[in-house]
């Protein structure tokens, strides 16, 4: 491929990434869950409705650090997002779970994004979108955050 080319994919994929995270900020701020940020945001994301993670679990995902984890935890749990969860038969470990107004920003996040992604390959037949998937996994590969199994569906 020409370096003008490079380039040009380069910036659009900037311009991309710069937009995407510039549109969810003035969202959250515009809502209801204008006292969260983006990180904190993500992390409710990461916690999800459906599994309840440990905070290990959370740091991983997010690649930040445990002291990280715990802060944002604090200020979600201070802000009425998240809830720990201890376990009836260690009262030392602990999931991380969502409120009733954690799952309401989640399930409005989960919207946000599904809309970005079925305008993203509107107009795209399943070849293409095979195509997509592939050059994805590619970048992923190359940033080396190993694809889980999810990733890799068909």
């Amino acid at each position: 491929m020409d370096q003008a080319k490079v380039k040009y994919i380069n910036k659009l994929l900037t311009t991309v990434y710069t937009d995407i995270t510039q549109v969810e900020e003035r969202e959250l701020k515009k809502s209801q869950f204008k006292d969260i940020s983006i990180h904190e945001m993500h992390a409710i994301d990461a916690i999800t409705m459906y599994e309840h993670k440990t905070s290990s679990q959370l740091a991983q995902e997010l690649k930040i650090t445990p002291g990280t984890v715990t802060s944002m935890v604090n200020n979600l749990e201070r802000k009425g997002y998240v809830v720990r969860l201890r376990s009836a038969d260690d009262r030392r470990f602990v999931r991380l779970g969502l409120t009733r107004k954690g799952r309401l920003v989640y399930r409005a996040h989960d919207s946000f994004h599904r809309h970005m992604i079925l305008s993203f390959v509107q107009g795209f037949n399943d070849e293409q979108i095979k195509l997509l998937e592939k050059a994805l996994l590619n970048l992923r590969a190359f940033l080396e955050f190993p694809a889980s199994i999810d990733d890799q569906k068909e």
